[in-house]
């Protein structure tokens, strides 16, 4: 199953998959809170929010029914089978059970707490190949063929975090390394993408600086500063204000010591 790109469930290459719309909405959602309980008002949220229809309990239990069937013929595997072992009824909701096969948001998340145990290990090139493993599995948006409800989008905005945060950590693995170059034009477009994205301004700072344009690391915090003033009525946090200081003053030795490529996952901007 994939959900980091469009929704499909792949065999030799194809995509199997043959439903549409709220059948694969709801999907969807399963698929992302997996292996755990959806409730059965959770889906009724993400698929009508405030405007359910008048017969809401069996025009869901209809799309159910119609998943279970789409599976049961893309497996070939009676329909109750799919209703035991893979789309289960659990308490007042349901339950997707993919039983350990192949899962592309499991493997990510798997990936990526691997890439920062060994960034906490000091392992910059061990990192950098599993980060790099990880962001590799994304095709596109999350789920960029569904239509997202409610609790969809605030899932999808998580899993956007969380595909930034592992971004974040791979480009800090290649500082370490001295590739200060090499990321100068993926860190350019980034914060233009992530105007208030601290973090990502901090390194493109390091990397313009160690590439020897200073006045230009000094610019760009200048951009992030008027941007968080003038948009969100802040200021820059005070450990990428320190960078900028020292930036000012020319203390090479004290920029490298501030560990501006090291970044903890889930250090996010504003």
């Amino acid at each position: 199953m994939r959900v980091l790109g469009p929704l499909s469930l792949r065999r030799d290459g194809e995509d199997l998959l043959r439903v549409a719309g709220k059948p694969r909405q709801l999907l969807a959602l399963l698929l992302l809170n997996e292996p755990h309980r959806v409730s059965t008002g959770s889906l009724v949220t993400e698929l009508w929010d405030d405007l359910p229809p008048r017969s809401v309990t069996t025009t869901l239990q209809t799309h159910v029914f119609a998943l279970r069937g789409e599976f049961a013929r893309t497996l070939g595997v009676p329909r109750e089978q799919v209703a035991r072992d893979l789309l289960q009824t659990r308490d007042g909701g349901y339950r997707f059970d993919l039983g350990g096969a192949s899962f592309d948001l499991t493997e990510f998340h798997r990936l990526r707490a691997s890439g920062q145990a060994l960034v906490a290990a000091g392992d910059a090139l061990g990192a950098g190949r599993v980060l790099s493993a990880a962001l590799h599995l994304w095709q596109g948006p999350a789920l960029l063929d569904i239509d997202h409800g409610r609790l969809l989008r605030a899932c999808v905005a998580e899993l956007d975090k969380s595909r930034v945060d592992t971004l974040v950590l791979l480009l800090g693995t290649r500082l370490r390394l001295g590739a200060h170059r090499e990321v100068l034009s993926e860190l350019a477009r980034l914060v233009v993408r992530h105007p208030h994205h601290e973090e990502l301004h901090a390194q493109f700072m390091v990397a313009l600086y160690r590439s020897g344009y200073r006045t230009r690391a000094l610019e760009v915090f200048d951009e992030l500063r008027r941007d968080l003033r003038d948009e969100l009525g802040v200021a820059p946090s005070p450990r990428v204000s320190r960078l900028w200081q020292l930036m000012r003053v020319a203390d090479t030795e004290a920029v490298d010591a501030t560990g501006g490529y090291e970044t903890p996952l889930g250090q996010q901007g504003r």
